[in-house]
Order: C-alpha cells, then sequence, then structure tokens
C-alpha cells in the first residue's frame, strides 16, 4: 500500500515526501505562497505618477504620457483627500485605448486602502437580481467609509515565561491552568491563566521574547513581533521574523482603536438576520430605505459625539453611456446628497443616442448631468509614448525583449491599436520559448502577427467575404435579395 502524501510547511523552505511501500523518499523543495497576483490589464499602475506640486511626470508609477488628464486627476484627488467636498463628479471622456481606466485606477492606488474606492462598469446595474436605483444605492454607499473610533483597554507587554499546569490522568479536576508573566521596562507581572487564555496563546504560538497585547474585553491575543532583546537567543530566524521594541511604562493601558467600514456594510449587518455573516453570503438583496434613514441618524449622531468621521470616497463608472435615462436621472438626485462620494465616470462615445430615449447628446449623457461634469479629456499616444507603454508591459510581464523587437511591435501599436501590441508581449514570449529563446526576437513577432489578426485585417477580410457569412449587413447592389427576409 503506498503511505499518503505528507506535507510539512514552515516560516522557511518547506519540504515534500512522499514514500512508496518500497521505501523510496523524494524530497522536493516547496515554496510558501503567502499570496496570488494575476498580470491584469492595470497591473503596473501604481498611482497618478505626479510630484508634489501636482505636476505630471513623464514616466512614472506605471503611467506614461497623458499630462494634462492626469494634472486634472491629481487636483480631483486633492480634494478627494481634503473631504470636504461631496457630490462632485468627473467625466473621463477619450479614444478607445488612450487611459481613461487607468488614470481611474492610479487614482485609487493614490488614495490608498482607507479610502473606499468602488468599481463598477455600467452594464452591471442590468445583470443584479435588484432594480436599477437600488443597485446605483448600494454602489453609492460603498463608497462612503464610516472611521469609527472606540477605546478599549489592552495588555501589552514581553513574555518572560508562560507556565501551564495539566492536570494527572484520571484527574477529576477541571481543565489546564497556568500563569504568564509579562513585563515592560518598568514592571513585571504574573497572570493565571485559564483553559480559554491557554488555548487562545496555543493557537497564536506565544513563547517567552514575543511582545503580546491582550484585549480585557475580548480576551483576543494579538503577537506583535520578538523583543530586540532576544534577537541574538538564536541563530536561525525566519524572513518573516519581525523585532519590535519592549513597551514602556504600564502594562495596562487604554488604546485608541479605528475601524473603517463603509456605509453598506452597516446597511447589511442591520437588514439581515444573520447580521455580519450576511457580508459573506454575497447576495445583499434589497435593503428598505427606512434601514438606511436610521443608520444615517445614527452615523450623524456618532459623528457629534466625536466618535466616527466620514470618508468619502469614490465611486468609478467605467462605460457610463449604458445606462439610460432613469439611471441618469437617479445619479442627478444623489449627487446632491450630503453623504454623497465623488463619481468618477468615463466613457468613449462620441455623440450618440441617450439609452431609453430617441434623443443624441454628446457621450450618450444627458445634457442636465453633463452640465454638473468636470470633463477630463485623453488624448492618443504618441509612437514614443506606446513603446514606453509597451516596454513597462514586458518588464510587468517578465519578458525579455530584443530592441529591435520592441521596434516592430511599437510600430504594429501605432498602425493597429495599443491594446492588440499588448496582447502580443505575451504571445510572441510563447512562442520564443517553443523555439527555446532567450529574448523575443523580431521573428517571434512577425509569427504573432500572422497568428493573430488585428481589428482592421479582420474588418477587411470580412469586407471581401461577406457573402460567405450569415446575416451580413452589407449588399452588393446586383445581390439577390430572393433569401434576404425569412
Amino acid at each position: 500500500l503506498q503511505r499518503p502524501l505528507v506535507v510539512q510547511c514552515g516560516s522557511s523552505a518547506s519540504g515534500v515526501m512522499a514514500a512508496s511501500g518500497a521505501g523510496n523518499v523524494k524530497m522536493a523543495e516547496v515554496k510558501d505562497i503567502t499570496r496570488i497576483e494575476r498580470i491584469g490589464a492595470h497591473s503596473h499602475i501604481r498611482g497618478l505618477g505626479l510630484d508634489d506640486s501636482l505636476e505630471a511626470r513623464a514616466v512614472s508609477q506605471g503611467m506614461v504620457g497623458q499630462s494634462n488628464a492626469r494634472k486634472a486627476a491629481g487636483v480631483i484627488l486633492k480634494m478627494i483627500k481634503e473631504g470636504e467636498i461631496a457630490g462632485r463628479a468627473i467625466l473621463i471622456a477619450g479614444q478607445p485605448g488612450t487611459g481613461k481606466t487607468a488614470i481611474a485606477m492610479g487614482m485609487a492606488q493614490a488614495l490608498g486602502a482607507d479610502t473606499p474606492f468602488t468599481t463598477i462598469a455600467a452594464s452591471e446595474i442590468f445583470s443584479l437580481e435588484m432594480n436599477k436605483t437600488e443597485a446605483l444605492t448600494q454602489a453609492f454607499r460603498r463608497s462612503i467609509g464610516v472611521r469609527i473610533k472606540e477605546e478599549t483597554e489592552i495588555i501589552e507587554g514581553e513574555v518572560v515565561e508562560i507556565e501551564i499546569d495539566r492536570p494527572a490522568a484520571g484527574s477529576t479536576a477541571g481543565g489546564k491552568t497556568g500563569k504568564l508573566t509579562l513585563k515592560t521596562t518598568e514592571m513585571e507581572t504574573v497572570y493565571d491563566l485559564g483553559q480559554k487564555m491557554i488555548d487562545s496563546l496555543t493557537k497564536e504560538k506565544a513563547q517567552a521574547g514575543d511582545v503580546i497585547t491582550i484585549d480585557k474585553a475580548t480576551g483576543r491575543i494579538s503577537v506583535l513581533g520578538r523583543s530586540f532583546t532576544r534577537s541574538r537567543d538564536y541563530d536561525a530566524m525566519g524572513p518573516s521574523t519581525k523585532f519590535v521594541q519592549c513597551p514602556e511604562g504600564e502594562l495596562q493601558k487604554r488604546k485608541e482603536v479605528v475601524h473603517v467600514v463603509s456605509l453598506h456594510e452597516i446597511d447589511v449587518i442591520n437588514s439581515r438576520q444573520q447580521g455580519f455573516l450576511a457580508l459573506f453570503a454575497g447576495d445583499t438583496g434589497e435593503i428598505k430605505s427606512e434601514v438606511r434613514e436610521q443608520i444615517d441618524q445614527k452615523v450623524a449622531e456618532w459623528r457629534e459625539e466625536g466618535k466616527a468621521e466620514i470618508v468619502p470616497g469614490v465611486l468609478f463608472i467605467d462605460e457610463v453611456h449604458m445606462l439610460d435615462i432613469e439611471c441618469f436621472s437617479y445619479l442627478n438626485r444623489a449627487l446632491e446628497s450630503e453623504l454623497a462620494p465623488v463619481l468618477v465616470v468615463a466613457t468613449n462615445r462620441g455623440i450618440t443616442r441617450i439609452r431609453g430615449t430617441n434623443y443624441k447628446s454628446p457621450h450618450g449623457i444627458p445634457i442636465d448631468l453633463l452640465d454638473r461634469l468636470l470633463i477630463i479629456s485623453t488624448t492618443p499616444y504618441t509612437e514614443k509614448e506606446i513603446r514606453q507603454i509597451l516596454h513597462i508591459r514586458c518588464e510587468e510581464e517578465d519578458v525579455e525583449m530584443a530592441d529591435d523587437a520592441l521596434d516592430i511591435l511599437t510600430r504594429i501599436g501605432v498602425e493597429t491599436s495599443l491594446r492588440y501590441a499588448i496582447h502580443m508581449i505575451i504571445a510572441a514570449a510563447l512562442v520564443c520559448q517553443k523555439r527555446k529563446g532567450v529574448e523575443v526576437e523580431v521573428e517571434d513577432i512577425k509569427r504573432v502577427y500572422s497568428l493573430f489578426v488585428d481589428v482592421k485585417r479582420s474588418t477587411q477580410f470580412l469586407v471581401e467575404y461577406q457573402n460567405e457569412f450569415m446575416f451580413s449587413e452589407i449588399q452588393e447592389p446586383d445581390a439577390d435579395m430572393t433569401d434576404a427576409h425569412v
């Protein structure tokens, strides 16, 4: 019989041992996976690439070109960070492939994790199992954060010793008991431990030399790191070992804890019987307006008492021309609310029909809503900028590319589209890998160019062979229309 696979994972190198009946043992190194990062269309964006005076650097934080648009976004960013202005709306308008979504992602990165940034596509509104205004309301309230402050009593110190007394076998005594010795730079105290505290210490793997905190209200134990005084006690330390100073002053102290939650999360918790667990259910359903009104009143009370602050965030709606006239009317009203986030919308449409009407308007947005928008326009990239973007994407996708191959790819990007050129990078890398090459050469680019056609070549093919396809819109002047209608 074959013995089961045994996996042992540690903070450093991990081993996998597989043993068969014959006693053969194989060791293979396994890397600890802390997180999996996929390379996305905008994963190279780290910010807006602005300096302290809000001037756009030529190439910075993954952003290239679009200096005026990035400057304008920087001004909006400053406005959001100050958090005093609500209900402002910004439209990012430009041709396809000019970096509209990249600017929005750059804003999200620059704002940081504490500022809510909600991204939706306009077509999502119509695919959810709720009415359109409810879907937009939830998106708006996801974009408003509430920073709740509360004071809690904690015990913070360095572990000197942990003693655990286990009952003898057959003893009628209760669970385990023990003693915990903690110290700061000024004092040392011994605490009696019960079964639950011992289990918590065991779960957190606390040991002598660790600096820990104990929440007196909940009994929760957190290990902050190892004390600097114990840094020389062990020869081997894992790469993730964190050293902290031994706490000063009293062991027991009051600490202010700050939680940032969105208004939507508070809505869900208070509108469902399962409370907090409803956040993990996925389908939150429609929330009654009465619940929201009560929550708004409670948050207003917390603000007056100094227990909470409102953190206005950003709601980014991509492809906003897909919204219909009802949604646009709702946006007009929602932007007037005191608890409205900064609304950023993007579109690549010109003068087109407003969905749900027979009227045409710039960008497919009603004139009354357009009047509320600050409009940021993006321009097509130059050949030099396209080359820089392709170079950044090669680094992001870990692809080595020769200069002449990059020149050819840049030319393709200019003549076809930037997106097509970016898609060719990883495909050319796979072709290079197949021929066991070290870096992508011109022949790899040509091979991929012949395998995958761009929009222009595909359109030309359809024009030439349109009679071979079903439901073709283009008809020859002398075409037989006998079977055109069924």
